[in-house]
């Protein structure tokens, strides 16, 4: 049982106290002696004595023991002999490799000696798997026997798996490289990180880049890098690639790319394609299909070398489909054919000098000319296309201003479809604003001549183009000025009146307004009448009695008979409302300042009708005014009010008509006072009699009403008390139930309880009782396991020991002290270290017996 405790465990190294270290297999002290300071290992399996001199420094530590396929390193190793064994040197002390390392393989348990450093414990061999490497770098010159090559500073390899790398001392490792998988359409860019060869045997140099296509596991070499891996482009009879070259290099067709030429990759040359190192994929291009209705005009193409021909243009009909080249680029995209029909045509313009093969024309850069449809057209690349023109429908009220653009003359086109040539154009024709605003708003001057407000619905706005049309309303007329022939000419309606190129409108700015105010109404044409206005002026009479008077006129155009050149007077007054008004104002005032006011006030209208008509032969008053300016008739005046502004004035009118009033007030009182006295006398009486009929109806009310109350309490009182008693024979009730039913309950809840808390305490033992079962069997197990291994230990150790080196070790100790006895020829001795105590009673009966049976024995 000593020797397979651990020493370690009832003392530590060093400790001076201690003088027996039981040294177990497989461990080893480090001990100091101290008079020469040298270092030793002591061995296990021993009883180590420490003598006065020795100091333990180490120990007792358990050997290093490395199993298969596994490794450790051991800094500032033993110096070793032929035979494997340490060397020391002249004074006993173990030599070492200082600053060496040694890689030790899976051996025998060994001790480490003094001096020698554990720098890495022990670890398993690492293994290299299938497409896996360990790029290994040297750091000390050596040579590999296994490999016969030698290996300097700085030289880089590969360990290839599958295998265990064995370490050396001379060589770390780098890193893990793992293979790449090409797969298909895929290939791997390699960089050379030095000069190196390849897989395939090819030197490169560093900085070179290369591809790997073929399909599997790549693993790069130790100078080689993987820069990307490269998808290749897939191609169809849709899509081609676009490639530039980087540096001058032979592509896959074994073509000369020089740096910076472009080309394109088709389907027809491979149907998958992986860019080399030295060309990069500018972009993919699609292809242009053209139908038999399509064309397009390539800019700058390439020619039959392979050159862009630039500043040229190529036109290209369908039906076709082709790729772009490099360089190439299409002017308008894909464009349609020109269809044109009965109606419609097309402006061309020459941009270069050639000659038209459809009309066998010479035709020079500028030129303009127009084809008429029904037909198709592609133009060439000389010609541009400069508009479409359709032809415009005109019905016999419509039109358009048409303007040649070399001559530079407008007209206006009515009535007839037209196209417009290649000299015309349409011409917009401007109003001023005012014109503009009123041909927008659209209102009927008949319609809307009492409503002056802003129009509700947005105004539509006028196409420039059109010929512009007025329709004249009845019993109207519209002056219109041609300002290139200097005339002008007036329409009278029901009519529609078409604008030319250089004519204007007429506009008119009326008065209007309660008194008439200048520029209120803006209008176009003018209304013949008969119509009317009213206007509020201001007079005094010859009392200086000033009075405010509203009449209204009736008028109307006198244009019976009228010729064309008196027309035209009807538009000499721009403001013929106004100027009526302030003539009649003024005939009006003049007539009124002659006389007094009473008599203005029982003849004003008689005053006024003869101050604007006038009297005839016969002293009579006319029955018109006319102003012969511009033949407008005032055939009626109407005096709709006549008010005082002087205050004086106001306050005595105002005084006699309080006074008429109040007079039929007082009347109208004292006839309204009676009526009410007598109604009053009435009602009082059928109030009267109504208060005694509704006081006999009450008394009756109040008689039901007691015999009601009486009845009602008589019930209340025996309701209340029935009530009552039948409420608590109720709650006694239940009360009753509800106890029965809680001691139930209550019952039932401690069953449950009672049978709950067995079951638990069952289960809760029976679980107990399995636990401590399956524990005793696994402590019964362990000891069993235990007792086995301790037996199969001590059997292992005395097989590895022997019997005779037992038996040695057994009689070592008595047969030692024997000799030694014989050497010094003592019969008997003693020896002790002084701490064990000893029985002299029976050590000196020992001694005398033995002194006294030698004696007799001799």
């Amino acid at each position: 049982m000593d020797r397979r405790s651990k020493p370690a465990a009832s003392s530590g190294a060093g400790d001076e106290t201690q003088s027996i270290y039981r040294i177990p297999p497989y461990f080893y002290l480090h001990v100091l002696d101290q008079n020469t300071n040298m270092t030793r290992v002591e061995l296990g399996p021993k009883t180590f004595i420490r003598q006065d001199n020795e100091k333990v420094i180490v120990g007792p530590e358990k050997m290093i023991t490395v199993p298969p396929r596994h490794y450790c390193i051991v800094e500032n190793p033993v110096v070793r002999d032929d035979d494997v064994r340490p060397v020391f040197d002249e004074l006993g002390q173990v030599k070492l490799r200082h600053a060496d390392q040694e890689i030790r393989l899976a051996q025998d348990p060994f001790p480490l000696y003094p001096g020698e450093v554990l720098k890495q414990t022990v670890t398993p061999l690492k293994v290299v798997t299938a497409n896996t490497a360990l790029r290994l770098r040297a750091i000390l010159d050596f040579d590999d026997e296994e490999a016969d090559e030698k290996h300097v500073a700085g030289d880089e390899w590969l360990f290839e798996g599958p295998g265990t790398y064995i370490p050396r001392k001379e060589v770390v490792v780098e890193e893990t490289i793992r293979a790449t998988v090409i797969k298909a359409n895929q290939a791997i860019k390699l960089r050379a990180r030095k000069e190196t060869k390849d897989r395939q045997g090819h030197d490169r140099v560093t900085g070179e880049e290369w591809l790997v296509k073929q399909i599997g596991a790549y693993l790069p070499g130790a100078y080689e890098e993987v820069v990307d891996i490269v998808d290749a482009y897939v191609l169809t009879e849709k899509v081609a690639l676009h490639m530039r070259a980087l540096k001058t290099f032979r592509d896959i067709k074994d073509e000369t790319r020089k740096t910076g030429e472009e080309w394109l990759i088709s389907f027809e040359d491979t149907d998958a394609h992986i860019p080399d190192v030295y060309e990069e994929v500018v972009g993919v291009v699609n292809i242009t299909t053209l139908t038999n209705r399509q064309y397009c005009v390539i800019l700058d193409p390439v020619g039959s070398d392979g050159k862009p021909q630039l500043g040229q243009k190529k036109l290209v009909k369908g039906e076709k489909s082709f790729f772009l080249q490099p360089g190439e680029r299409l002017e308008c995209g894909t464009q349609n054919v020109y269809v044109l029909g009965e109606d419609e045509g097309i402006i061309l313009r020459a941009t270069e000098a050639f000659e038209d093969a459809e009309s066998m024309k010479e035709r020079l850069p500028g030129d303009r000319w127009m084809i008429r449809g029904p037909s198709e057209y592609i133009p060439s690349v000389e010609v541009e296309v400069v508009t479409k023109r359709k032809a415009i429908p005109l019905d016999e009220n419509e039109g358009v201003y048409v303007r040649d653009t070399k001559t530079g003359k407008v007209r206006a086109v009515v009535g007839a479809t037209y196209m417009l040539t290649q000299d015309e154009e349409l011409w917009a024709k401007e109003l001023p604003p005012p014109v503009e605003k009123l041909l927008q708003e659209a209102r009927d001057p008949l319609a809307d001549r009492s409503d002056r407000s802003a129009p509700s619905h947005a105004p539509r706005l006028r196409e420039k183009t059109k010929v512009v049309t007025f329709r004249v309303p009845h019993n109207a007329a519209v002056q219109i000025y041609d300002y290139k022939e200097k005339k002008a000419r007036v329409v009278f309606g029901p009519d529609l009146v078409m604008l030319g190129p250089d004519e204007q409108f007429t506009q008119l700015s009326l008065s209007g307004g309660k008194p008439k105010k200048p520029n209120v109404i803006k209008a176009l044409c003018l209304l013949l009448g008969p119509d009317f206005f009213t206007d509020i002026i201001t007079i005094e009479t010859a009392d200086h009695a000033r009075l405010q008077l509203q009449l209204s006129y009736n008028w109307h155009f006198d244009v019976q008979g009228m010729t064309v050149d008196e027309s035209f007077k009807l538009f000499s007054v721009p403001d013929f409302t106004g100027d009526a008004c302030k003539a009649i104002a003024s005939r009006v005032r003049g007539a009124v300042a002659q006389v007094q006011f009473d008599d203005f006030h029982k003849n004003s209208a008689r005053i006024i009708r003869t101050s604007v008509f006038g009297l005839d032969d016969n002293n009579k008053v006319r029955g018109s005014f006319k102003f012969p300016a511009n033949s407008l008739v005032i055939t009626s005046i109407d005096i709709q009010s006549v008010e005082p502004v002087d205050q004086r004035t106001r306050d005595a009118l105002q005084k006699s008509v309080q006074l008429a009033i109040e007079i039929t007030t007082n009347s109208q009182e004292a006839t309204a006072k009676h009526e009410a006295e007598r109604v009053e006398q009435e009602a009082r009486g059928r109030l009267e009699r109504q208060k005694i009929q509704d006081e006999a109806e009450a008394e009756k009310s109040r008689k039901n009403l007691l015999e009601l109350q009486a009845n009602s309490a008589a019930v209340e009182s025996t309701g209340q008390a029935k009530a009552e008693a039948q409420s608590r024979a109720e709650a006694a009730k239940i009360e009753g139930e509800a106890a029965v039913q809680q001691a139930r309950l209550k019952a039932e809840a401690s069953k449950i309880e009672a049978e709950s808390e067995l079951e638990r305490l069952t289960r809760a033992r029976e679980a107990e009782m399995k636990y401590v079962r399956e524990q005793n069997e696994m402590e019964i197990s362990k000891s069993r396991d235990i007792a086995g291994i301790e037996t199969e230990k001590f059997k292992l150790m005395v097989d590895a020991i022997g019997a005779d080196t037992i038996r040695a070790i057994a009689v070592s100790g008595p047969e030692t002290q024997v000799k030694m006895l014989q050497a010094l020829g003592l019969k008997s001795t003693l020896i002790t270290d002084g701490s064990s105590p000893i029985n002299l009673f029976n050590t000196a009966h020992g001694l005398l017996g033995s002194a006294i049976k030698a004696p007799g024995d001799e």
